[in-house]
């Protein structure tokens, strides 16, 4: 559990894709600075448990949802009772993602569809009700600068092609454009939404690529820090995000990933 903190205090949040990785990590940190936190989790309900319990036995607050956020009904059915129990919402992270890898000529529908339904139509139907929530409530000075506050989870693939992935690549793209046209229309509100771009990060969804000393060491080569990121890193990132502290960032991709945006291959010239 990071250092505790205030800097979200009186607030509440809603992290999709939150029972194990990036999620967890981040519904940690913001409940580590003062948050009560909604803790969704698709098919992990032990894993979502276990992250509201260690929530819960630091002091902080948190309850787990199941909900498919590619299913309108089941996410509105999800906001509905994070409604219900914490009254509003003042954070929404939209986490939730897979991959289901085929090289392109090999790449059946299904597997387009599945990743597009959940990666991209997810986070719009996320963002979505979130922004109705924070319009519905209107602005709450007291709590928060902003009325609202959304991170899109994208990745340094919206802007890095990854052949062998392009249904995984294409939804990341698709979050860049979803992320910046809704930050430029919803900023009248004082709803701020940005996104973080994670580069390689220790979690499951990518176990076989930083597992074994070997492929850890290929790894680095892509990355100038030289050092694999891990969840947390993420999370504190995103704690500071929805602060007051961030308060003039909209509209932005963070990319956190050592300098894999450097693109590497080039450092001698090319």
């Amino acid at each position: 559990m990071p250092t505790s903190s205030s800097r979200l205090a009186g607030q509440y949040a809603l992290v999709t894709g939150a029972s194990s990785g990036i999620g967890s990590a981040v519904a940690v940190a913001l409940a580590a600075h003062g948050a009560a936190v909604v803790v969704n989790y698709a098919h992990d309900e032990d894993g979502a448990n276990a992250v509201v319990k260690e929530i819960t036995d630091a002091g902080g607050t948190a309850f787990a949802v199941q909900a498919d956020v590619s299913d309108e009904a089941d996410l509105q059915d999800m906001f509905r009772q994070a409604i219900e129990r914490f009254g509003t919402l003042h954070i929404v992270v939209a986490n939730s993602g897979i991959q289901v890898d085929a090289p392109f000529l090999e790449m059946t529908l299904e597997q387009w569809q599945k990743v597009i339904n959940v990666n991209l139509t997810g986070q719009f139907l996320t963002l979505r009700e979130a922004a109705r929530e924070f319009v519905r409530r209107g602005p709450q000075p007291e709590v928060s600068k902003a009325t609202g506050k959304i991170i899109c989870m994208s990745s340094v693939h919206e802007v890095i092609p990854w052949a062998g992935h392009v249904n995984y690549a294409a939804t990341k793209g698709g979050i860049l454009q979803l992320m910046k046209s809704t930050a430029q229309e919803l900023a009248p509100h004082k709803i701020r939404i940005n996104s973080i771009g994670p580069g390689a990060i220790k979690t499951p969804i990518n176990h076989d690529a930083w597992s074994t000393p070997e492929a850890e060491a290929k790894l680095l080569e892509l990355i100038p820090y030289k050092r694999v990121g891990v969840p947390e890193d993420i999370g504190n990132l995103a704690a500071w995000l929805v602060s007051d502290e961030a308060d003039y960032i909209t509209g932005q991709t963070i990319f956190m990933d050592g300098g894999m945006t450097l693109y590497p291959g080039f450092e001698a010239g090319g």
